[in-house]
Formats: structure tokens, sequence, C-alpha cells
């Protein structure tokens, strides 16, 4: 699975300076690591709950599973009997046993540039404990669903962690998402309290963040669900107006400033939740992704740690939203557990100007950066120059996430941006791995551009046929993983059904990402890209299913299919093609109509790059659409393999006729 050594061809070695001091400062450390992590997991990561409080020690075994479907219930338990708290564990632990109170926890930059704060450990405890008063005076207690709807501020970190104190389960929605999305997520998981923001900016666009979520509340209670509380927290310096129910709504500074600074942690068991975070489903409905306490902690430290190779003096920027995984387990969870500084930053990286990354880079030293291939593809657009205008010396270790990047864009983050001095550290994993399951080690593993190189320690991959066979040597397949690691995800909340038949039904005995990967001769995998119906959309997994009931929903569609087409930003876009009702004509005033439903009902996020009158869509003779063939025309590829289950051939000329103009 591990070559016995590393490649020493057509690869790129890691900088000699980082090797005299990281955590796996070699190839050979790596694999004996990873060996330890596989054969003795109890072993491996004991010594990682070492660094932490345990209030109880755990009873049965570290980590017990069942990944087999014909075999019963699928279950992971981590550390069962256990009990601690992890707000305590990244902030009272940091604060009273390292001594680290006035360490700056995170450096808070807003859109405009300028606006600026520093929160220490100290700091965001005090703030932490008073607003975990102010939930339990609301009359939230442990196990409740509180739904966070909030822009990247420093009050967002706080109230997830007031709730991990109390022992209640955040479920954050990204807030890009609409009314729509927001209500859908707060039913599934029964919230009791909404908490959200006024608004923001992104850029020069203000975000009435207010307005829609008194919009989803109104959608709760049309569908005779109702949410008590809102508490709003005031963002924006402007005075300007905000919708305000006095039954309802309250303000968060009103409430914060009569509350207690004290609040003992609740102690939680290790397999109690953590937090819910949705994930786009291929049926449509999001999918309430579940993460328990201990095994999330733990896998979520390790792989900060050892992926970013964190030292005690880094200054760290993590460029994702908290509504997403990324910033769940690599803005707060894992750096706080490390006792890190991080960047947390509100704006975009094109505003004012494209070199805004960079300038924050000197201004407070980052030594390890990391972001999406997304936003290098964008800033890729710009040329070196706005990049080489700021001296970026502080840089050590560059990092990707989101999708798989592209070797082009890999060479130009590691040339220009890095200077050919920083490792890149190309991470996979998902929302439901709850951290990094495939990745290069700064020091230890030599860099193939685009590749996610090897597996973290205690994660075992395999790469199945389409019989479900594992396929050894250079291969091409399923990518799954043959036993769990602490930070895995436990079920689909309210579901666990679906959890099943999502993620272990097809190949029993492994979890099933969903993502296609290849093996080349070297041992290092190489993700190729979604197998299911989900397209990649600037690092967000997007549902074609969801995209599709959006656009059926306009009175004037009969039937849509969406696939994805290479956009040379966003990895993904989204080509639509639309069958309308008899007698209804297409034009631009629909096309505007069904960008805005898609909009309204998902976000901004999905909206349809490219929308094609459709008059037929191929299908077999059974009645199924064969996106592979709308993939072929989207990309005006003419090549479409083999066709003769198709029900009526005439149709594909009338489509590549009909083609959108795709030119970016």
């Amino acid at each position: 699975m591990i070559p016995d050594k590393a490649p020493g061809e057509d690869v790129l070695h890691a900088s000699g300076d980082l090797k005299k001091e990281a955590h796996i400062p070699s190839f050979e450390k790596y694999k004996e690591l990873y060996i330890r992590s596989v054969e003795s997991p109890e072993e491996f990561w004991g010594d990682v709950a070492k660094d932490f409080f345990w209030k109880t020690k755990y009873t049965g075994k570290f980590l017990d599973y069942n990944f087999d479907v014909t075999k019963g219930e699928i279950f992971v338990k981590c550390m069962e009997g256990a009990t601690t708290n992890i707000c305590y564990n990244v902030l009272d632990r940091n604060i009273y046993e390292r001594k680290l109170g006035d360490k700056v926890a995170f450096y808070w930059l807003g859109n405009e540039p300028g606006d600026e704060k520093t929160v220490t450990y100290r700091e965001l405890l005090q703030q932490v404990c008073k607003f975990a008063n102010v939930l339990k005076s609301q009359g939230v207690k442990k196990g409740d669903r509180v739904s966070i709807y909030m822009p990247m501020v420093v009050e967002l970190v706080v109230a997830m962690l007031a709730c991990a104190r109390i022992g209640a389960v955040h479920s954050i929605v990204f807030a890009g998402f609409s009314a729509e999305s927001l209500c859908e997520r707060i039913m599934d998981s029964q919230c009791c309290i909404l908490i959200t923001a006024d608004g923001f900016y992104r850029g020069d666009k203000l975000i009435n963040l207010k307005l829609i979520a008194d919009e989803a509340l109104q959608k709760c209670r049309d569908k005779s669900f109702t949410v008590e509380k809102c508490i709003m927290l005031k963002h924006l310096t402007k005075e300007d107006e905000v919708p305000w129910n006095p039954e309802i709504d309250l303000c968060w500074h009103s409430l914060i400033g009569g509350a207690s600074e004290e609040c003992e942690p609740v102690w939680c068991d290790s397999e109690d939740p953590l937090f819910i975070l949705y994930t786009s489903g291929s049926t449509g409905k999001p999918k309430g992704v579940l993460h328990t306490v201990s095994g999330y902690m733990l896998y979520t430290a390790a792989t900060f740690k050892m992926v970013f190779d964190y030292h005690s003096d880094d200054v760290y920027w993590c460029t994702a939203d908290i509504g997403w995984i990324t910033g769940h387990s690599y803005i707060t969870y894992g750096p706080l557990a490390n006792g890190a500084t991080s960047v947390l930053f509100e704006g975009l990286p094109t505003y004012p100007d494209v070199s805004r990354m960079w300038e924050i880079v000197d201004k407070y030293h980052i030594s390890k950066f990391y972001t999406a291939p997304t936003a290098i593809r964008l800033l890729m657009k710009y040329g070196s120059e706005p990049v080489q205008k700021y001296k970026r010396s502080s840089l050590k270790i560059l990092g990707t996430v989101g999708e798989p990047i592209n070797p082009e864009a890999w060479q130009w983050y590691y040339s220009v941006v890095g200077e050919k001095r920083c490792p890149v550290v190309d991470t996979f994993w998902q929302t439901e791995t709850g951290g990094h399951v495939m990745t290069p080690l700064p020091a230890a593993t030599p860099m193939k551009p685009g590749s996610a190189t090897f597996p973290f320690f205690g994660v075992v991959p395999a790469i199945l046929n389409e019989s479900g066979e594992e396929l050894e040597g250079p291969s091409e397949g399923y990518l799954v993983f043959k036993q769990p690691w602490p930070g895995v995800m436990r079920t689909v909340y309210g579901n666990h059904e679906r959890f099943e038949t999502t993620y272990f039904k097809k190949f029993p005995g492994y979890y099933v990402t969903g993502d296609g990967c290849r093996r080349d001769k070297d041992g290092y995998y190489w993700i190729t890209g979604r197998i299911d119906d989900m397209l990649n959309v600037s690092g967000h997994l997007l549902s074609t299913a969801e995209v599709e009931s959006a656009l059926v929903e306009h009175e004037a569609v009969a039937e849509a299919a969406v696939v994805g087409r290479p956009h040379p930003v966003k990895g993904e876009s989204l080509y639509c093609f639309v069958t309308l009702n008899d007698g209804i004509n297409y034009n631009q005033k629909l096309e505007g109509e069904l960008k805005k439903q898609v909009r309204e009902k998902i976000g901004a996020i999905a909206t349809p790059d490219f929308i094609q009158n459709a008059p037929s869509l191929p299908k077999t003779r059974s009645g199924k659409i064969m996106r592979r063939v709308l993939r072929k025309i989207a990309c005006n590829e003419r090549d479409l393999g083999d066709v003769s289950t198709l029900a009526d051939s005439s149709v594909i000329e009338q489509l590549f006729e009909n083609r959108c103009c795709t030119a970016v």
C-alpha cells in the first residue's frame, strides 16, 4: 500500500530547512508511524489523546466498528466510556495548563482594509462563557440543536464554542445560502434557536442576512415548525434599519452585556454529537453529517499539527468559510486544539484589489497558508506581478483544499507564490471524513503536482473495480476506505438508513467516498473527481438533482437535466438543459427567471452558468436520461461513445445545434 521507499524521479522535494524541525522529518518516519497507526490504532491514537483532558477514561475498545451492511448495523465508536469537553480542551487547557492566555487566537480582518481586531485565548474564553450563559438563559441545553447563520466574524467562533461548552449541537449554515436552504436545514435538525447577524459586505456587495433569516423562519412557520428565538449580532457599522420582531428577536450585545464570564463546561460522552453540517446529497435533499466529540477532536488536532507541520511560533491562515467543513476543522477546532494563532478573514481575495491576500501575508507574517484551487486559478489570471509586489518571505507551507488541483495551478502556486521553497500539501478529504484522509506531509513525502499522495495515519484506502474487487498496483476505479479513523462521520442526522445506503451499501465492508481515484506506479493516489451525480463548483459540492428540482419548480419547465463542464476558475460550471412545457417560448427573460429561481432555492453558488433550451433530452428506451451524452454536448465533444441504447438519435444533432456559447 505504501511503497518501501520514496520515489526519486518525477517528484519535487520538500525544503531542506523544514526537515530540521519537522514533526515527520522523513519518508521512513512516515512509513513507520503509518504502519503503527494501522496495526495498533489504540497505541497510536492513545499517544495523541495524552495531550488532552479527560474527565473519565474510556472503558471499551479504543476504536470499534462495523463497515459491512451484511453483518448488521453500521457503526463507529471511539473511546467509548470517556468523557470530556472539546471547548475546555481548546480554550481552558491552553490557558491554564499551557499558559497561552495572552497568546493571540485570532487576528480578525474585515472586508474593508483597516477593519481589524485581535482576540487572545483568554478573551475568547471570556466571550464564549458569556454567550454559553446566554444560551442557557434561553433554555438551550445539552443535546439541543442550534442553527448558526453568520458571516466570518469572531462571534461565529464564539457561538460554536459556546454550544460545545454546554453540550448543545451546532448546525452552521453557510451565509451564502438562500432562505429556502436555511429553512430546510433548520427543520431537518429541529433547531430550537437561530443565531444570525444584521448583514455583511462581500467586496462591495451588501448581504442583508437578517432579511434572509426572517424569510427562512417564516418558511418554517408556514410548514408548521416554529423557532422560538432569533439572536442577532449587530455587525454592520451603518445604522441601517433592520427588521425586528420583538416576540422572537433578541440582540446579541444586550444579552451578552449582563452575562457572567464563568461557565462550567458540561462533560460529554465521547460519542455525544458535536455538530451537524449539511452537505449536498445526490437525491437533492441535503444530508446532515453528524460528527461526535472525542474522535473529531483527536483527528482535527493531529491532522492540523502534522499536515501543516505546526509549531508554536507559526501564524496560520485558512481562507475558507466556517460555513464549510474546512472552516470547522481547520479554522476553529484543529488550530485552537494546538494553541495556534490564526487569521480569520471576512473579505474576498480580489477586494479591494488582487494583491489583498499577499498584503495580509506580509502584514501578519503568515507562515502556513491554506486556500482553494478556485482562488489560485482566479489569482493566476492576473499574473505574477500582484503577488511579487509583496515579499511573502514568512511563508513556509502552502496548502490546497476543496477539489483536486490541476497541475498548472499547482505549479503557479508552488513557483510564484511559494518561490519553489514551500512544500504544497494538496489535501483530499470530505465533510464526512472530518479531516484530511489523503495528503502529502511537508517534509516527508516528495511531491507530485496534483496528487493527493498518500493516506494519513490510520486511513486505509483501496481502489475497487465495478464488481467490488480490490485492484493492486497501478490502477483506476472507486476510492474506498477499509477501516475507520477517529474523525469519520457517525451517521446522517435522523436518517441512519440513508447513511448506510449512501456510504456502505454499494461495496459492503468499505466506506465509499463517491470519488474516482488512480494509483500510479509509485503508489501515489490521484483523485479523478466525483463518480456520482455531484458537481464540484468552486470547491463546494452541489447536487445535480437539487438544481434540477429547483428548475422544474418553474411553471414553464417540464423537465431539466444538469451536468458539469470544466471551468478555468471554478473547476466545474453548471450547464443546464431544460425542456419547456408546450406553448412556452425560450427567451432571455425566462432564462433570467430560471437563474433567479435556482439562486433563491439553493443560493448564489448554484446559479447556472449556461441554460440550453432542449425540446427533447437523450434517453434510453427505458426513459433514463443519458447524462454522459449531455456532458459531451456541454463540452462540444462529438465522440459520444456507445449510443446504441438511445431511444431517439435525432435528438443529439438538435442539441449540438442549440448549444450555448461556452467560451470563457
